[in-house]
């Protein structure tokens, strides 16, 4: 009951209405992933995610390919990453 009467004394702040902000680190991702040699790792992560689900027994995992796209969209991203930051 104390806080309730406290808080509501207290003023509220309200955004301003603005466009909704937008991650420049997402945008840069976006961007990197469409890049020739992303695209070839993404391309070949698909398709060992595609050979792995094809079979039923398999000790077979994509954890190697999936690092190598993640590595490229990071490495891509830090180059124009610092500049787009406030």
């Amino acid at each position: 009951m104390f806080f309730e009467k406290l808080f509501a004394k207290l003023p509220t702040v309200k955004a301003q209405d603005e466009d909704e902000l937008v991650d420049p680190q997402e945008v840069l991702r976006e961007k990197c992933r469409e890049t020739e040699h992303c695209q070839h790792l993404a391309e070949r992560y698909q398709a060992c995610n595609d050979r792995v689900n094809s079979r039923s027994r398999t000790t077979e995992t994509c954890v190697e390919e999936l690092f190598d796209l993640l590595h490229a969209i990071d490495h891509c991203v830090t180059k124009d990453l610092m500049s787009k930051l406030k």
